[in-house]
């Protein structure tokens, strides 16, 4: 993005600073005992650890003030480039650019309430720290993850599903908590085994090895019975239908609980491809969520339709093992093509 396109990105964002600051008003998300009395705690000095509270909560108002002031539709040069490539990673950066090309360019825009904030004590030399703030949007309780390489940018969101709530995650005296190694194995799921198991249980549901791994749900069990459904319906159909599940190289992050179990935060890639049989009559409606990229209404050959999802889960420790509990999602519709 050229310079001046830069400068009136930041004149936007200072412009809705007193309205990103107003709509804190929502009631935030009642924080645990141990994570109300560290919000207290001072903080210690910025050269102890990688990113201070005090940093973590600067960056999340400065992000999320720049974000909605680029969703705010205006003429503005280059504002999807800057929200997918500056302010966005990971899985978050396809589903910002879905949310802008899904709507010409008119994304929503939400009303975020104060964060309570969880920031690992990272060593002062960790070249990529993260933290992740609970927030309300739009009344709706929300975790949100950040992430730094070059700069700090928006790594993964996902609402609390109805009924389910945050898990108290473990704080120091100092009030920053504690994030587990990929290859910790304190809990029923290794970090680096999350995507993988969820996957596999998203696919075969209680028939496969990883069954019982993740406690049954709309995005475990009831995925994979929706998958051989269509399946065995476009079978029957003269049609092929298959849905997969992939990391994609998304990134993963784990907190401590205070249970000693851990809260992780992960993505993955839906890719479900349809095929029709050989004959010229055959065809495959296009469905009204892949419009904006697919202009036809119907396709002759294959249809492929690709989802970016992300999740948090609370996995127990391996000192009380019990099935895991997706508590978070969020997702969408991030590419669709076809012929």
């Amino acid at each position: 993005m050229r310079a001046y396109g830069r400068r009136k990105v930041l004149a936007l964002a200072a412009g809705v600073l007193a309205a990103a600051t107003a709509c804190t008003g929502n009631a935030p998300p009642t924080p645990t005992k141990q994570a109300a009395a560290a919000s207290a705690t001072p903080t210690p000095s910025a050269d102890a650890v990688a990113v201070t509270r005090a940093e973590a909560a600067k960056e999340f108002r400065d992000i999320m003030v720049t974000d909605d002031a680029l969703r705010v539709k205006s003429d503005l040069e280059g504002r999807l480039d800057w929200a997918a490539r500056d302010l966005t990673t990971g899985g978050q950066a396809l589903l910002t650019v879905a949310a802008y090309l899904s709507t010409d360019y008119a994304p929503p825009r939400y009303r975020w309430g104060q964060p309570t904030l969880y920031v690992p004590r990272f060593a002062a030399d960790e070249k990529a720290p993260w933290f992740t703030a609970l927030a309300t949007r739009d009344g709706q309780p929300t975790l949100l993850t950040f992430a730094k390489s070059d700069r700090w940018r928006l790594s993964s969101v996902a609402r609390l599903l109805p009924g389910q709530e945050l898990p108290e995650i473990e704080v120091d005296a100092d009030g920053y908590a504690t994030a587990l190694a990929p290859d910790d194995k304190t809990v029923t799921i290794s970090p680096q085994f999350m995507q993988p198991v969820h996957a596999s249980v998203a696919e075969t549901g209680t028939a496969g090895v990883t069954a019982g791994l993740l406690a049954a749900g709309p995005y475990t069990t009831d995925v994979a019975e929706q998958i051989a459904s269509l399946r065995e319906k476009a079978k029957s159909s003269g049609f092929s239908y298959d849905s997969i599940f992939s990391a994609d190289n998304f990134p993963v992050y784990a907190l401590r609980t205070a249970d000693g179990g851990a809260l992780i935060q992960y993505s993955l890639s839906r890719t479900t491809t349809t095929t029709t049989k050989t004959a010229e009559d055959d065809y495959i409606p296009v469905p009204e969520s892949a419009r904006w990229a697919i202009s036809t209404p119907v396709l002759r050959r294959t249809l492929r339709l690709v989802e970016t999802h992300q999740y948090a889960t609370a996995v127990p420790p391996l000192s009380r093992p019990s099935a895991a509990n997706v508590i978070a999602h969020d997702g969408a519709l991030t590419k669709a093509s076809g012929q």
